[in-house]
């Protein structure tokens, strides 16, 4: 980070954003929910396996986020994606977008805005990308459990998950922010 700091005009406010995607459909996860005590509550699971992808990023420290959903998961996606986490990048600042591996993330095709930098995580580190808990609310509260009609119906839910979290920026504070990766907005 203090590279990417360095390389910067002084003074210039540097946001930290996590970064990743999921795939949401029919054939979907289930998760544990709260029961009585020696019951055993169903759920329905789809075995179709019509899906979407949804790209996502939080901004923890100012409790906003970027997010797409796409029929598919590229370099092209990810192209798209990183134009609409600019978009979101405050006036003025530059952005530290924090990322898994993923040959997408980093396919030579991609042209990065002038107000972002990316940052990978080492191979195989999931728990260092708190936008992995942000997928993992998103899912226990509103996208799993569920029997999706179409995928239509996929779409619309992802977005209401997506809508909804981004209503309550406190939620994405607790869930996605890092000491190790705070550096505080100098304005």
């Amino acid at each position: 980070m203090e590279e990417i700091r360095s390389s910067l005009a002084p003074d210039t406010p540097v946001e930290v954003w996590f970064q990743d995607e999921m795939r949401v459909g029919q054939k979907n996860k289930l998760t544990y929910r709260w029961a009585r005590k020696g019951s055993r509550p169903r759920a329905t699971h789809d075995q179709r396996t019509q899906s979407t992808y949804l790209f996502g990023a939080v901004c923890p420290e100012l409790g906003t986020g970027a997010a797409l959903v796409l029929p598919f998961c590229n370099s092209e996606a990810m192209q798209l994606h990183l134009n609409e986490i600019a978009s979101k990048v405050s006036p003025g600042a530059h952005a530290i977008v924090i990322l898994d591996q993923a040959g997408w993330h980093g396919a030579k095709e991609l042209k990065i805005p002038h107000n972002i930098s990316l940052m990978p995580l080492p191979p195989r580190s999931p728990e260092l990308n708190s936008q992995e808990n942000i997928w993992q609310f998103m899912r226990q509260n509103w996208l799993s459990n569920r029997v999706f009609k179409s995928y239509d119906n996929i779409v619309d839910h992802c977005c209401f998950a997506w809508n909804t979290l981004i209503d309550q920026p406190w939620k994405i504070m607790s869930i996605a922010l890092r000491d190790w990766a705070y550096i505080g907005r100098s304005i």
